[in-house]
């Protein structure tokens, strides 16, 4: 087992990073095994999606808003007298923890597939993937 961290910046407001090539170099020699990525923090998801501009920059965005909008009033933001209580929410409807396998040096995903960090909060963001590589 090998764990090694992924530190990024994001703009917040559902900005989305693909995580391939940041992981690419960390599986370059690995064998057959699973990748456990978690992210750090409460706003933020891992996901996977095809990493296009038509779904990541409107589809996805558009889908949250109309889910969880961000007009209406949260009591998490009552209560924290903050603005982001619709960015805990959208986070915890895709999920913090994403697993894929590995093998041949390489994440096995689908064509159309790419790994996806998905920061919701309303605020630049320096951000953390926690990622734990098992080999088998």
């Amino acid at each position: 087992m090998r764990r090694f961290t992924l530190e990024f910046q994001t703009n917040g407001d559902v900005d989305i990073l693909n995580l391939g090539p940041l992981l690419g170099p960390h599986l370059v020699g690995t064998g057959d095994g699973l990748l456990h990525l978690f992210a750090v923090g409460s706003t933020a998801a891992v996901t996977t999606i095809e990493f296009e501009p038509g779904l990541v920059k409107h589809d996805l965005r558009a889908m949250m808003q109309h889910l969880v909008p961000d007009d209406v009033r949260y009591e998490h933001e009552a209560t924290w007298n903050d603005d982001n209580g619709h960015s805990h929410l959208r986070a915890s409807l895709l999920g913090p923890s994403l697993t894929i396998p590995v093998g041949g040096g390489r994440l096995l995903l689908g064509e159309y597939q790419q790994i996806c960090f998905v920061d919701f909060d309303t605020r630049p963001r320096r951000r953390k993937v926690i990622a734990t590589l098992m080999e088998g």
